[in-house]
C-alpha cells in the first residue's frame, strides 16, 4: 500500500479524467494521498476533494510564490478549513528564491504567520524550500516549527541541510527526480538518510519519474521512486513501501 505524501489533484489538469483517475490509483494500490493546497482557491478545492474521495487528506496554505497577494483575512480562513478533520497539514509553505515570485521579506513573513497557524491547529507543515535553505531552516528553527513536525517536500538541499531537518524530527520528502540521472545530490541524500525519515511523493501532475518523465504525473508512478529508493539504499522495494506508508501514517492520519 502507498502513501502520497504530496500531489495537486485540484489542478487544471485533472479537470476532465479525474473520477477514472481516483478509479485507477485505487486498483494500484494506492492507499492515501495527501492533497496539498498552494493558494486560497486551491486550498479549498483540496478540502473539497478530501470529502469526496475517503482516502485522499488536504493541506491547505499559501505557497511562497503567492504570498503577495495574502491578506490578514485569509489565516482567518485558512483556520476555518483546517478545522475540518480530514486537513492534516499546513502547506504548501516556505521560501523559493528561485524566481521570487513575491518579495523574500513578504515570503518570510508569510511563512512564520503559517507557521504559527500550524502550531496553533496542531497540524504538520508542509515545506517548500528552493534555492532558500538556510532562510528555510533558521524560521523553523527560530520558530519551533518542530513543535507540530512536517516534510520539506520534493527535497532539493543538501545531505548536511537533510541531517540537520532529521535532527529536528522532519521528514525528507523525495519525488520524481531521485530517478533522474542528473539527480546526484538527492540520490546522496536519500543514501545517508534513515529510511524512517522518508516519505515518497509524485507531486502530481509534475516532476514524473523516469519511464515517464515529461508526461502528467499521477500517483501510480509511486511505484518508480520506491524502486529507485530500494536501489539506492540496498534494500527491497516493499521495504521502501512498507515503510514510507507508516512515516505517513505516523505524521498525517493520527
Amino acid at each position: 500500500m502507498y502513501f502520497e505524501s504530496h500531489a495537486h489533484y485540484d489542478d487544471k489538469q485533472f479537470s476532465e479524467d479525474i473520477e477514472e483517475l481516483v478509479e485507477a490509483m485505487r486498483q494500484e494500490q494506492i492507499a492515501a494521498i495527501i492533497n496539498v493546497g498552494a493558494d486560497m482557491k486551491s486550498s479549498v478545492k483540496a478540502v473539497e476533494l478530501s470529502k469526496k474521495y475517503d482516502f485522499m487528506y488536504a493541506s491547505v496554505g499559501v505557497h511562497p510564490h503567492d504570498v503577495v497577494k495574502m491578506l490578514d483575512s485569509d489565516i482567518d480562513i485558512l483556520m476555518g478549513l483546517a478545522a475540518y478533520n480530514k486537513v492534516v497539514a499546513i502547506g504548501e509553505i516556505g521560501l523559493d528564491y528561485h524566481y521570487e515570485n513575491s518579495p523574500k521579506e513578504v515570503q518570510k513573513l508569510w511563512f512564520r504567520e503559517q507557521i504559527n497557524l500550524a502550531k496553533a491547529m496542531e497540524l504538520p507543515i508542509i515545506v517548500h524550500s528552493r534555492e532558500a535553505s538556510k532562510d528555510t531552516y533558521d524560521i523553523i528553527k527560530e520558530s519551533r516549527a518542530y513543535d507540530v513536525g512536517g516534510v520539506v517536500h520534493c527535497f532539493s538541499g543538501s545531505r548536511e541541510m537533510a541531517e540537520c531537518y532529521i535532527h529536528l524530527g522532519f521528514y525528507i520528502g523525495v519525488g520524481g527526480v531521485v530517478t533522474y540521472k542528473n539527480a546526484k545530490t538527492l540520490k546522496e541524500v536519500v543514501k545517508a538518510i534513515p529510511l524512517d525519515y522518508l516519505l515518497i511523493e509524485t507531486d502530481a501532475p509534475y516532476l514524473a519519474p523516469v519511464p515517464n518523465r515529461g508526461q502528467r504525473n499521477d500517483s501510480r508512478n509511486l511505484k518508480y521512486i520506491a524502486e529507485e529508493i530500494a536501489k539506492i539504499k540496498e534494500i527491497s522495494v516493499q521495504e521502501v513501501i512498507d515503510k514510507t506508508y507508516e512515516n505517513g501514517k505516523k505524521l498525517f492520519i493520527k
